[in-house]
């Protein structure tokens, strides 16, 4: 690809994991000025790069990487994509911040409902707060090293800030985001309402991710199974019903879209399943308490949800 016309964007990867390794990588490979934060791995790739090792992009490396083990060292960025779980999002202000230029665009790579709002009160209020949901199957297999299986699509709705009661600006800055992704090769597009769009995510992350981990499999043998297609099935079902109680409505075709769509996969073991056999903690608050609590004050129940979450905070706590 042909480099980026200057003045470029300086774009910030905060937490360079899978998620933040893929997406820095395409973006400094398209041209873009990319800095990386990362901790334990900080050695291990700024010593031997980051690789990917795509299906669809085939081999990429990427060395010499300007990687960083403390936000204090990283110039201001005009955008921050951050990768890391939305577990640690309130002590991660801080860094966010220190790493940020005047007016930065920061971006949620991350799963879950409501995890925007339950970091927006921790940063300054002059950052532009953005939800992106990543569409994509991928993880790491080592240090630096990033296994890409399928997709890649980012999603960019605009949460909070300075642009909140303006329309146009919020559209031009979304716009410049998705651009970015597209520059990199990488289909993007603008999400008119975040929390609407996060529970439409929600209908694959709750069933595929919870499941992986209480089954300890992946979607093959979980799609080949009459009981396990049966719960996936119900538990879909649930997350409609909730985001509707919430007024944001699902189309009924979407559910059975997203499982035809798990049964064309390969084998994929969810970002949870990696979590819980790092002995990480579980997203289970973005993913499910959050969800549950939003449902239930709407006056609505999802049994089969609460189930999983109950089975999983127990398998978390006794897990670390």
């Amino acid at each position: 690809m042909t480099a980026v016309a200057s003045p470029s964007p300086r774009i910030g990867i905060i937490g360079t994991g899978a998620i933040g390794g893929f997406y820095g990588l395409m973006l400094a490979r398209a041209g873009f000025d990319v800095h990386f934060l990362l901790r334990s791995e900080y050695a291990a790739v700024s010593e031997h790069g980051l690789h990917l090792n795509s299906t669809v992009h085939g081999h990429l490396h990427l060395h010499p990487v300007q990687a960083y083990a403390s936000a204090a060292d990283m110039p201001p960025c005009d955008w921050l994509l951050v990768g890391t779980k939305s577990t640690g999002n309130v002590d991660l202000a801080p860094t966010i911040a220190q790493a940020a230029a005047p007016g930065a665009k920061v971006v949620l790579l991350q799963n879950g409902l409501d995890v925007e709002d339950s970091l927006r009160e921790h940063l300054p209020p002059s950052l532009h707060l953005l939800g992106g949901l990543c569409y994509i199957g991928v993880h790491r297999s080592a240090a630096g090293v990033v296994e890409h299986q399928a997709l890649g699509r980012v999603n960019l709705g605009y949460h909070s800030g300075t642009a909140a009661n303006d329309e146009a600006q919020q559209k031009a800055i979304v716009e410049a985001g998705a651009g970015l992704f597209h520059h990199a090769g990488i289909e993007s597009q603008a999400m008119a309402n975040v929390h609407q769009a996060r529970w439409h995510k929600l209908v694959w992350n709750v069933p595929y991710n919870g499941l992986s981990v209480l089954l300890g499999t992946g979607t093959t043998a979980m799609m080949a199974d009459e009981s396990s297609r049966e719960l996936i099935q119900a538990l879909m079902a649930e997350v409609v019903q909730g985001a509707r109680a919430c007024g944001h409505e699902i189309p009924s075709s979407y559910a059975g879209q997203m499982f035809a769509m798990t049964e064309t996969m390969d084998d994929y073991l969810p970002s949870m399943y990696h979590d819980y056999v790092h002995k990480r903690p579980l997203e289970l608050a973005a993913i499910y308490a959050r969800p549950l609590a939003a449902a239930r004050a709407a006056g609505c129940e999802l049994p089969r949800m609460q189930a999983l979450y109950q089975a999983l905070s127990f398998m978390d706590r006794h897990n670390r």
